[in-house]
């Protein structure tokens, strides 16, 4: 019974000596940094300029317009904007994707309509969510080199794959 009460009165003491946690008051967790909105705020400037913006938001708005829009605004709109980028890069990447791999099954069988074919494979709803979540983590983990690869899927769909005759 001794031993089990300085085992008691050590924990005790143990839990007495601990640092108090230096985080918020009331174990509330932090909330995540505020975005920055000055920058926010000019990329949706820069969408205006280039004409683009009816079609990546939605609104059609001038330089003025975005320099009044509340916070709240240019972070619902540049979310919008990022949606429009993130489905714009996933279907260049799966067209890219299925027109190289209709090439090379091509390459190897004899294929009656090729761009059947390849439409069947676009509209398929199973292939195009899996090659929409490839798309997406490829799109995290490779960020900017996603141009250099969609440069040569692109540059690949223009190569003569049929074989030379030589003379």
């Amino acid at each position: 019974m001794a031993g089990e009460e300085a085992a008691l009165a050590e924990v005790m003491n143990l839990l007495q000596t601990e640092p108090e946690p230096s985080g918020p008051v009331g174990g509330l967790v932090p909330t995540a940094p505020r975005p920055d909105i000055p920058a926010l705020r000019e990329q949706l400037a820069v969408l205006v300029s280039t004409g683009k913006a009816k079609e990546a938001i939605g609104v059609q708005l001038t330089h003025e317009q975005v320099k009044r829009l509340s916070e709240k605004e240019v972070e619902k709109l540049t979310k919008h904007y990022e949606t429009y980028v993130g489905s714009k890069t996933t279907e260049s990447l799966i067209d890219s994707f299925i027109f190289l791999v209709t090439k090379a099954v091509g390459m190897g069988v004899n294929i009656k309509d090729i761009d059947a074919y390849q439409k069947e494979l676009r509209n398929d709803y199973i292939l195009n969510k899996e090659l929409s979540n490839l798309a997406g983590n490829l799109a995290l983990k490779c960020g900017r080199f996603l141009a250099a690869a969609n440069v040569a899927l692109i540059t690949t769909k223009h190569v003569d794959f049929s074989p030379q005759l030589s003379d």
